[in-house]
């Protein structure tokens, strides 16, 4: 079993409960990107994002994901715990959830929201970037300078990945 499986199954759990109200959730970062590529990228957590004012950081992480306090239920619910308001944090057991906001695709990263594929497992809808799309959004985190000292510049190697992908 591949790494990124036990990781994604409960993204799958997480997406269950969201789709329940009404959410469709996309699958960034590392687990996402092991999805997509079949290969792993030692995922240390969950990302999810979720609709929410496209301004992002700029409004009061309280209020910058729409459905906030049902989020919070729904990973309570589950036995998370919030550790991280301002970055939308869960813990449980050694995996950390991060929520982010699918509304601030296009203007970061150039991603449409209208050109997102819709993956399915099961009943639960999600979800998944493109090798083009992840491309985008890596480039464009590549230069945001907390992203890179946070990640040592290990997006660098998933960037050539990407690249090399794409044109062959």
């Amino acid at each position: 079993m591949k790494a990124y499986h036990q990781k994604f199954n409960e993204f799958i759990e997480i997406a269950r409960k969201l789709n329940g109200i009404g959410i469709t959730p996309l699958l960034m970062g590392s687990v996402g990107l092991e999805v997509v590529t079949e290969k792993s990228w030692d995922a240390q957590d969950l990302d999810i994002h979720v609709p929410g004012d496209k301004r992002g950081w700029e409004v009061p992480p309280e209020t910058s994901i729409h459905n906030w306090n049902e989020i919070v239920n729904i990973m309570n619910s589950m036995k998370y715990r919030l550790i991280d308001l301002h970055e939308h944090e869960f813990s449980k057991d050694g995996l950390s959830v991060e929520f982010g906001i699918i509304d601030t695709l296009p203007d970061f990263a150039g991603v449409r929201l209208e050109d997102l594929e819709m993956h399915r497992k099961g009943e639960v809808k999600y979800y998944l970037l493109s090798p083009e799309q992840y491309l985008r959004v890596y480039e464009a985190s590549s230069k945001d300078s907390y992203r890179a000292d946070q990640n040592n510049h290990k997006d660098m190697g998933k960037i050539e990945y990407l690249k090399n992908q794409i044109n062959n």
